[in-house]
């Protein structure tokens, strides 16, 4: 068997497959997932074990019978590099194959100055983590990373990034190649999100293999990951879940995109604190003067901090921007008629009365048949979905890349 055979029999690419969205499978889960017989299961694994791609893991807890054991990737394989690239901050995470975190680091970072000194902290990172963890780059099997702005997904190229305006058409591919043998692959940071939140699940046996559910991240700017019967959905060329530009009111203030009324500008994280701070300027909120006077600015953190502690004006700007972003998930549900709405991100954590205003503006505008169903509610992994979801990136597009080859 070459290493070629799993992707050229499509049985062989099934079974990895499973045991990628899977947490330990044995190989009785493996007849039960792809619908094989257990002759050809048990063909296939024992081809991908003597290949090195899989091998066993844990002896697993017996239903009746000899104890199972679990399959999982093989640890030759390597390690997987996840950057989840935030506009304010950027996590570089080094995990093995079967999503074991080895090392993680945070640095507080701005987008906004342009690739160079972003990719000059990314770069110190990998490197101080891979040495830490005394990890050769050759051991690398994938790189992937999450950006805050739209990607075209086939060439890592981002286009027109609102929030990243000195981005442009810059290769992050390329950028890496210079110093990484590995393959890179690039995907907006929601897709990336809802990628994470897809592998946790599956892995945890909380999904069927056929999820339609949508991932929104509010924070400074606004956007979905579509998931379509277990897949991330990019649309035609890569932009699919950015509604962070659909304008809701023609006369608002003006996005960085260039339009006005703009959901993003209107319930992003900068705004939510304007208002504040207009609240706090009229006199209108002694909690939020207070703090002002205090520190000479406010962050979201204040603003929740001040809704939490009964202040009215607080408690006003949150719920308007929870209704404000109701408003428009309100439009895909409609649309999609998801299974879920999970929510992430610093605005979608600023407490109950952001979850409940968002929950009561879907539901009074969304169609009966379309909310029937429908689970409103934080993602599980919380904060660590980007993490998760560029490691998983990385991992699943690596494996399909060299198998292809």
């Amino acid at each position: 068997m070459t290493m070629t055979d799993p992707v050229r029999h499509p049985n062989g690419l099934t079974v990895l497959e499973a045991i990628f969205w899977s947490n330990c499978p044995s190989r009785y889960d493996l007849v039960t997932r792809t619908r094989f017989s257990k002759s050809k299961v048990g063909s296939i694994v024992g081809d991908l074990i003597d290949e090195e791609l899989i091998e066993e893991g844990s002896v697993q807890d017996s239903s009746g019978g000899r104890r199972p054991t679990g399959l999982q990737l093989h640890r030759n394989l390597g390690y997987a590099i996840g950057i989840d690239l935030g506009v304010t901050s950027v996590t570089v995470t080094v995990s093995d194959v079967n999503f074991q975190v080895v090392a993680s680091s945070t640095t507080e970072t701005d987008v906004r100055v342009g690739p160079g000194p972003v990719l000059a902290i990314i770069s110190r990172s990998i490197d101080q983590l891979l040495k830490e963890q005394t990890i050769r780059r050759s051991q690398i099997l994938g790189i992937g990373m999450g950006v805050p702005g739209p990607v075209e997904f086939h060439t890592g190229l981002l286009i027109n990034p609102p929030l990243m305006p000195n981005w442009e058409g810059f290769n992050l591919r390329e950028y890496f190649a210079e110093s990484h043998s590995a393959p890179v692959f690039v995907d907006n940071d929601v897709n990336v999100m809802a990628l994470g939140e897809l592998h946790h699940r599956r892995s945890n046996g909380d999904s069927d293999g056929n999820e339609n559910m949508i991932v929104v991240n509010l924070g400074t700017g606004i956007g979905a990951g579509i998931i379509v019967r277990g897949e991330v959905y990019r649309g035609a060329d890569g932009a699919a879940g950015d509604i962070g530009h659909v304008s809701i009111d023609p006369q608002g203030p003006r996005c960085h995109c260039g339009n006005t009324g703009c959901i993003e500008a209107l319930a992003g994280a900068p705004n939510i604190v304007r208002e504040a701070v207009a609240a706090a300027e009229q006199g209108i909120s002694t909690i939020l003067q207070d703090l002002v006077s205090t520190k000479g600015q406010l962050t979201l953190s204040d603003v929740s901090l001040a809704a939490r502690q009964g202040d009215p004006a607080a408690n006003h700007v949150i719920q308007t921007a929870g209704s404000r972003v109701g408003q428009v998930l309100a439009s895909l549900v409609n649309f999609f008629n998801p299974s879920h709405l999970l929510l992430d991100g610093p605005v979608a954590y600023m407490g109950p009365l952001m979850l409940a205003s968002i929950r009561q503006s879907v539901y009074a505008r969304s169609l009966p048949l379309s909310t029937r169903k429908l689970h409103i509610d934080y993602t599980q992994l919380g904060t660590r979905s980007g993490a998760r979801g560029s490691t998983a990136l990385a991992i699943h597009q690596a494996l399909k890349q060299r198998l292809s080859q």
